[in-house]
């Protein structure tokens, strides 16, 4: 969510909305122009936790992350859908939502992962952050379309020269 957010960011409250929605995110309300406001500015900080390589400088930007966004975990079937841990209260603003969701979400990513497995496009032309769930960890592009402009790039620079 946070990727697709930051690759593509929404123009208005009802877009984003929209897009939460889609993504399956469960709300208690639609978003406003304070949420959208609060999530852009919630996303330059989460970039500063994608472009930290030095992992106890990463994990630090994000705990001050979680320490503003989530709270204790709980168990809830608010929607229904069977039970599942939340990390938020309950009849947030939508932007407070996806703040708590990206956050825990991130941490979960990065402990059960690896540290290094955030991080920003290899392509020149092209800053997209990327959530590496590879095998082996080893993700360098934000998407197959780079990794082939890059090769592209690669190879007429070599039969060029």
């Amino acid at each position: 969510m946070a990727t697709d957010l930051t690759w593509t960011p929404p123009a208005t409250a009802g877009e984003l909305t929209d897009r939460c929605r889609a993504a399956g995110v469960v709300a208690d309300r639609a978003g406003t122009e304070h949420d959208l406001a609060a999530v852009r500015a919630f996303l330059v900080r989460w970039l500063a936790v994608v472009d930290a390589t030095d992992p106890a400088r990463r994990a630090a930007l994000l705990n001050d992350l979680l320490a503003e966004s989530s709270s204790s975990p709980r168990l809830t079937d608010h929607a229904g859908t069977g039970w599942h841990l939340h990390f938020r209260g309950d009849d947030l603003p939508l932007g407070a939502v996806l703040r708590a969701l990206i956050s825990v979400g991130t941490a979960l990513h990065l402990t059960s992962r690896g540290m290094d497995r955030l991080g920003r496009c290899a392509l020149a032309d092209c800053a997209r952050p990327y959530a590496d769930f590879t095998r082996g960890g080893r993700q360098r592009y934000c998407s197959p379309a780079c990794a082939n402009r890059d090769a592209v790039r690669r190879h007429r620079a070599r039969a060029a020269g």
